[in-house]
């Protein structure tokens, strides 16, 4: 979630001075970004996993790339799927929707699980996981068949189609 701007004002001014200190006012992002306390633990004791408030230069440039990004929303044209959980706390489902809304690509999909949280593919249980991953595959399958007909189509074609061919060209004395 956007901070309010004076909170945002105070911070930025503050990287330049103390760019190192952890003291972006936010929530343990472990808590509210994996449904199952199994999980939690898991990446709480995790060594390689980082822990604790961000930096607040990290925070700043994070924030500023998360803007940018929203600017330009309108220039995405690739195809693209974007999954959400319906609870996360971790990102405004309707920052994703902003996306599928704004985006120029003629081809693009949004899916939102009501219930689930931030982290869908791994910090759901099992049955949770399964939906999204499936509907990612059939997503992937969907344009993969689809361009991998028309490729065969083509060397069909190609293969089938005589009237254009040239012979070989001959030599000359």
């Amino acid at each position: 979630m956007k901070p309010p701007k004076i909170v945002v004002s105070v911070l930025s001014m503050l990287t330049h001075v103390i760019p190192t200190w952890k003291i972006v006012p936010t929530t343990d992002i472990i808590d509210i970004a994996f449904k199952l306390p199994s999980k939690r633990e898991e990446v709480r004791s995790n060594p390689l996993c980082y822990k604790g408030r961000p930096r607040l230069k990290t925070a700043n440039e994070l924030l500023n790339v998360s803007l940018d990004i929203e600017k330009n929303l309108q220039q995405v044209s690739l195809p693209f799927i974007v999954v959400h959980g319906g609870d996360d706390k971790v990102t405004d489902p309707s920052v994703s929707e902003l996306l599928y809304k704004t985006a120029a690509s003629s081809d693009k999909t949004f899916k939102l699980y009501p219930g689930m949280w931030h982290t869908l593919t791994s910090g759901e249980p099992v049955e949770n996981i399964d939906i999204v991953f499936a509907d990612i595959i059939s997503w992937l399958k969907e344009r993969t068949e689809v361009r991998s007909s028309s490729r065969l189509e083509r060397e069909q074609k190609g293969d089938n189609d005589t009237q254009f061919r040239m012979a070989p060209a001959e030599k000359k004395l």
